[in-house]
């Protein structure tokens, strides 16, 4: 079955993507309220929204880094620009999402433009560091310097004096798309179960079903052939007479607008950007996101989003109350000893227990998450194989 110009290995994937995608507030709501062990649900908005935000964050990135091999530590810059845009957007025309999400692509993609052309002049930890030089002077500028459109450290908000000249009367006075608005739920209780289905996660949703259709015919078609030849060996691939750049710098700047896009469903959620957005440390999180995923993979950057703000919102939740209510059952003395020891990899704690599972994951499964998955995959398949051979073997000949 054959769909959107894909072959068929590729339209099971996307169809089951978009599945697991449109069901994630069911999947990630496995244990019923009120148990024990519905502190860890994922299924409220948003955390879904983060999901979904992060996982085309790092599907960008992953553009420029698993398929070039281009390390960029700046992707930060992007996404402040993204947001800085939508809340611009909504002082000045009113709070549909709409021009700002198309405002925030095309302003983080001419950025991205200016720093690709200058960085790219260099290649390695030289371009890495370039561009980590840019999204500081990005996050200073923003901070200090461009007070008048940023709004400093405060954060740009909208305020009632905002011009907003399409609002209009009776328009919603918060993020909407035509009339949707995003903060809107509606709810389900089956049993112990309460599923929520929020207007703002599947607008995210939508949105990264799109462009993770578009990362799948970047991968498949040869421009994404060309980016993989960069990557394993750019000096051979000049000597043939093709000119490296312009492929590096088409990537680097869809990427960058990848990033611009995330940035932009943060402030459709939230009507709020700040400079905090373009910290390095927001640079170095995607590419955590990337190479715990598996960089180069379609799934992965998805993965490695999820796996790191499931830990970020879930396992920091964790606290010393939720601890005793645990493991209450114990003899007070193994119940404090338990507790004492949990308390350095929950809580505020929980960058520890990340650390220790990039570690394993880095030392036992290089190709990230992803490889885990396909072994998993494998065993099984040789265990049915040697199965079926068995079974043929017992069988008596005619």
């Amino acid at each position: 079955m054959k769909m959107l110009g894909l072959s068929n290995k590729d339209t099971r994937f996307l169809l089951i993507v978009i599945a697991l995608t449109l069901l994630t507030p069911i999947i990630l709501q496995p244990f019923p309220e009120g148990s024990s062990l519905a502190q860890f649900n994922a299924g409220y908005p948003d955390l879904m929204q983060r999901f979904a935000i992060f996982g085309i964050f790092a599907i960008g990135f992953n553009i420029l880094f698993g398929l070039t091999g281009y390390l960029s530590f700046g992707h930060a810059a992007f996404l402040g620009v993204g947001s800085y845009s939508v809340v611009w957007m909504y002082k000045l025309l009113g709070y549909n999402v709409v021009p700002g999400i198309l405002l925030a692509i095309v302003v983080s993609g001419l950025f991205a433009l200016l720093i690709g052309f200058i960085s790219l002049r260099r290649s390695g930890i030289y371009f890495s560091i370039l561009t980590l030089a840019f999204a500081q002077m990005s996050y200073n500028l923003a901070y200090s310097v461009l007070t008048p459109l940023t709004n400093g450290e405060t954060g740009l908000q909208v305020y009632t004096n905002d011009a907003q000249v399409l609002m209009g009367a009776g328009a919603p006075n918060s993020p909407h798309f035509f009339g949707i608005v995003m903060n809107e739920s509606s709810k389900l209780n089956l049993g112990g179960w309460e599923f929520t289905f929020n207007n703002g996660y599947y607008f995210c949703a939508i949105v990264a079903i799109l462009v993770f259709y578009l990362s799948l015919r970047i991968f498949r078609s040869p421009f994404g052939l060309m980016l993989r030849a960069i990557k394993t060996n750019q000096t051979r691939l000049n000597y043939t007479g093709l000119n490296a750049r312009p492929y590096t710098l088409a990537a680097f700047v869809i990427s960058g607008m990848y990033a611009g896009l995330a940035g932009a469903l943060m402030a459709s959620m939230d009507p709020l950007a700040g400079a905090e957005r373009m910290q390095w440390t927001a640079s170095g999180e995607v590419v955590l996101m990337t190479i715990l995923g598996g960089a180069g993979t379609l799934m992965g950057p998805i993965l490695g989003a999820g796996f790191i703000k499931y830990f970020e919102n879930i396992f920091s939740k964790i606290n010393d109350q939720v601890l005793h209510g645990w493991f209450a059952f114990l003899p007070d003395g193994l119940e404090n000893f338990i507790i004492g020891v949990s308390h350095f990899f929950v809580g505020k704690s929980w960058h520890l227990t990340l650390g220790l599972l990039f570690m394993l994951v880095v030392i036992f499964l290089p190709g990230g998450l992803v490889e885990g998955g396909q072994r998993i995959a494998r065993a099984f398949r040789n265990r049915k194989s040697k199965d079926d051979g068995a079974q043929a073997r017992t069988q008596p000949a005619e």
